[in-house]
């Protein structure tokens, strides 16, 4: 079943547009059986990956294709854009091949960088349920999340107001938390500033307990962490009791299973387990699970569905988040660490614009008009970024990961531009390809899947950055030495003590390492492009997510809750009252 391309004109239609036109099913091709698929609408589906996974469980994986990028303009690079259009280039060459993507955060959504379904004829469709909420992944995780809450502060309420007796009555022990202890806050799926610090409880003794508290975005939450690393439903039923949400006032942690509220927390979640099916605009399979923002959460499509998609297809494209620096460590450290899967390549999307801002180019700001600078011929200021290129490719050769650098390229770039970054990735020891699947679909991605192919059939030395028993500081210091190219790391006091806590709890010292820092940079300050030197990366505080599997420590001045901008995208979407239509959607 193709598609009438004569209908499509990129250059002159918004993605909203172009996803309308393109709708069809894919569950037949992708081999899917019987009650395996479960009907979430007209064009959109959950997949029963206990029931894929045990039909499937003697077939070979396929190829393990991993997709990331250089550190990125504010605007992006193309990133989702370019994953669409390699999934679609290798099903156009006739290649069995499923994409596996994160579900949209409606903070971005509404505020600057858009959906993130990919853009032009290299998209995810349906365009308007996936950037509006989909199936309620996200909305399961906000009350799964602030159910914790409530219990939290609603046992802090009753252990204030009454004596031992009455809670023994109740069948409660005192667990006697520490306000000044709070592990956790609140969580709201937009980019809300005026909620990061608040006061909770004022009012009388029925109204709560008088504290300070505060708002995360959805996505940094740790259940979404849980989502995204989950191997089954008993997995993320341990894994919910694990959950640290406060310390009491001798310094022993209160998990949710203390709070007696781990198994209500897993009851939203047991819809939320299986990946959401989708497809691109060409008709190839996209799964859709876990979520985004690899600079302040995990940031990786979920284990589960890159196991069916292993699976199902000769070749799985699965997209980490932002640059290799942080998205893909994560998938190389983390993600790698618990499923057990080996990649076979990972393609690192780079664009001329990008590389033009590492070289020294003005500031690109979203919502202002580019500098000549990025739309005229400068290949002096491509040939100094490169640099941050070279950057990440060592970093996917350091995980022993076969590298092919994608050229995502805009009609402005210059055959000498792009002439300069093959020859310096080449020389750095990546293949390079030159894309134009925003334009023209798999057709204009077939260059890209020759190359990843190739390298899809190299071998592979995959090996990790640090081992499980590495003590924490080392593994700190070995990311900021060896992927971010600091000379060294600071820790505050407060990050201090509860790294030695960690290494000295059993448990707690087998965790893996999420780093929290800007993706704007390789360092920890936004402002230093290019390839940063001469910096020491500053740690302020650690925090533990017991349940995901992991300690997140916290570099430089990134919050837990962006903000939203002066001119966000809400402002231009809108609603066609006569047919339903959600326009204005990116």
């Amino acid at each position: 079943m193709g598609l009438d391309f004569t209908k499509f004109n990129a250059p002159e239609m918004a993605d909203w547009e172009i996803a309308a036109l393109a709708e069809k099913q894919v569950a037949d091709e992708l081999g899917l059986v019987g009650e395996e698929l479960i009907p979430m609408g007209k064009y959109v589906a959950k997949v029963d990956y206990m029931k894929v996974l045990d039909r499937l469980k003697d077939r070979p994986n396929g190829k393990y294709i991993n997709v990331t990028a250089i550190t990125p303009t504010p605007l992006g690079e193309g990133k989702t854009t370019t994953s669409m259009g390699l999934v679609q280039g290798l099903g156009l060459m006739g290649k069995k091949v499923v994409g596996a993507i994160r579900q949209p955060s409606g903070g971005p959504t509404f505020n600057i960088k858009g959906s993130a379904a990919g853009g032009g004829l290299a998209q995810t469709i349906p365009l308007t349920p996936f950037s509006l909420g989909l199936t309620g992944d996200i909305d399961n995780i906000m009350n799964a999340h602030n159910l914790m809450m409530v219990a939290l502060t609603s046992r802090m309420q009753h252990e204030q107001n009454n004596t031992d007796e009455f809670l023994a009555k109740k069948n409660l022990r005192r667990l006697d938390i520490d306000p000044n202890r709070i592990e956790v806050k609140w969580i709201i799926d937009f980019c809300a500033q005026a909620l990061r610090h608040i006061v909770i409880g004022l009012g009388g003794r029925l109204d709560g307990m008088t504290m300070e508290s505060g708002f995360a975005i959805a996505v940094s939450s740790e259940i979404m962490a849980i989502l995204a690393v989950a191997n089954d439903l008993a997995d993320l039923r341990r894994r919910m009791g694990k959950i640290i949400v406060a310390y009491d006032k001798l310094g022993k942690p209160v998990t949710t299973e203390d709070l007696d509220v781990a198994g209500a927390m897993t009851a939203w979640m047991v819809k939320a387990l299986n990946p959401n099916l989708l497809q691109t605009v060409e008709g190839q399979p996209v799964f859709v699970h876990a979520g985004p923002f690899a600079n302040i959460a995990i940031g990786q499509s979920s284990i589960i569905a890159d196991r069916i998609g292993l699976k199902l297809a000769d070749y799985l494209v699965t997209e980490s988040g932002f640059g290799a620096d942080i998205g893909f460590e994560k998938f190389w450290n983390l993600k790698c660490r618990f499923s057990g899967l080996t990649p076979n390549c990972s393609v690192i999307v780079a664009t001329v614009r990008a590389l033009k801002m590492h070289g020294g180019g003005p500031e690109v700001v979203p919502g202002r008009p580019l500098a000549k600078e990025y739309t005229e011929k400068n290949v002096g200021l491509v040939e100094k970024g490169c640099a941050n290129l070279i950057a990440h490719i060592e970093t996917v050769k350091k995980a022993g990961i076969n590298p092919v650098v994608c050229i995502n390229s805009f009609y402005t770039d210059t055959d000498e531009e792009i002439a300069e970054i093959k020859r310096q990735a080449e020389a750095a020891g990546a293949r390079c390809a030159v894309s134009r699947h925003w334009q023209y679909g798999g057709e204009g991605a077939q260059e890209l899947c020759q190359a990843v192919i190739e390298a899809c059939e190299d071998p592979v030395n995959f090996k990790f950055l640090y081992e499980d028993d590495t003590p924490l500081k080392k593994r700190i210091e070995l990311l900021a030495t060896e992927v971010y190219g600091a000379d060294g790391a600071s820790f505050t006091d407060e990050a201090l003590k509860k790294i030695e806590m960690i290494d000295n709890d059993p448990e707690l010292s087998k965790l893996g390492t999420c780093m929290v820092k800007t993706h704007l940079s390789l360092s920890h300050d936004p402002t230093l492009k290019g390839r940063p030197k001469g910096f020491i990366f500053p740690i302020r505080d650690v925090l533990i997510y017991q349940g995901a599997g992991f300690c997140v420590p916290l570099g430089g001045t990134i919050k837990l809750m962006p903000g939203t901008a002066s001119d966000p995208a809400y402002r231009r979407i809108d609603v066609d009252v006569e047919t339903g239509q959600v326009k204005g959607l990116f």
